[in-house]
């Protein structure tokens, strides 16, 4: 948090673009690592059959703050500038910082300490990469629509920018309601619940295109598109956890913060194929059933990781 804290308050002093862009990945070098002993921790904090549900409340405070944070930050920039935007994010950094410091328990055993070698045999598990497969592949396919879900709302749905705005704000507290369920159903067998998940938001990104252009059908099929989109976070980061607790024991914490960059990467994927297919001949339309492929795709290698498994 103090590196977030520091990365956040150069951002806002920044005097040049390079420095700006050095002060981002600073902060960027403290997400990961937050989330996955973040993570880490929740499940620590519970029963065994509650980890997942664990999880899932820490990243629904992911998922709120996106849904507040963004609007609330774009108001901040545009009356007052940029600049205030990072003040107020690196405040709210100590705040979380003091809040972590005074709240989390001491008495959390930590495990051994690993040497980097012996952190990086996580990698060589066969199971464990593949989980990362599922992540980046799964959970990034939603983002080949989501990246693009502004424009696809105003211009194959009709919607203006201000309500377009609002159904955002639904599109979020739909993921956050998702989220905890999502964390509900993963809490004893985390590989059949993606499976179950994934097949179901790759037949809502499929309905998406076909209902994109009807403005009541749409609204419906994006509620239920968020309820799903992170709904599979918990399971991922549960399952990615048994993994290295299987095959290589000590390393749990390394192939979370694994997991939280395949995270990433499947949002980079997404949000580039979703770039291509925008500037391509078949626009901004054909992303939902383009992203239904993918997550199709994360649901073919959650089974046979599945089946390897059993």
């Amino acid at each position: 948090m103090l590196l977030f804290i520091l990365g956040n308050g150069l951002a806002a002093i920044a005097p040049t673009f390079g420095l700006l862009v050095m002060a981002r990945i600073l902060t960027g070098f403290a997400h990961g690592v937050y989330f996955s002993i973040g993570a880490t921790i929740a499940a620590s904090l519970v029963p065994a059959n509650k980890r997942a549900s664990a999880i899932a409340i820490m990243f629904a405070g992911l998922t709120i703050a996106i849904v507040t944070g963004v609007p609330l930050g774009t108001f901040i920039g545009q009356n007052f500038g940029w600049r205030a935007t990072f003040i107020g994010v690196s405040i709210l950094g100590i705040i979380g910082a003091l809040s972590s410091a005074v709240l989390v328990p001491a008495s959390i055993q930590g495990g051994k300490a690993l040497r980097i070698v012996d952190q990086l045999k996580v990698i060589k598990s066969p199971s464990v990469l593949l989980v990362l497969a599922i992540t980046a592949l799964g959970y990034g396919g939603t983002f080949v629509t989501f990246t693009y879900l502004a424009p696809l709302l105003e211009e194959v749905t009709g919607f203006s920018a201000s309500m377009t705005s609002l159904l955002l704000l639904v599109y979020g507290i739909a993921i956050a309601i998702g989220n905890i369920v999502g964390g509900k159903v993963s809490n004893k067998k985390p590989s059949k619940a993606l499976m179950v998940m994934f097949i179901l938001q790759a037949i809502v990104l499929l309905v998406l295109y076909f209902t994109a252009p009807f403005q009541v059908a749409a609204v419906v099929t994006l509620f239920f598109m968020g309820i799903l989109a992170f709904s599979n976070v918990p399971a991922l980061q549960l399952y990615i956890v048994q993994m290295a607790e299987k095959y290589a024991p000590g390393t749990e914490d390394v192939a979370s913060a694994l997991n939280i960059a395949a995270f990433n990467v499947g949002i980079a994927i997404g949000a580039a194929l979703g770039g291509k297919i925008v500037e391509s001949s078949l626009g901004v339309g054909a992303t939902p059933w383009i992203g239904s492929i993918l997550v199709f795709i994360g649901f073919l290698l959650t089974l046979v990781s599945h089946r390897r498994e059993r």
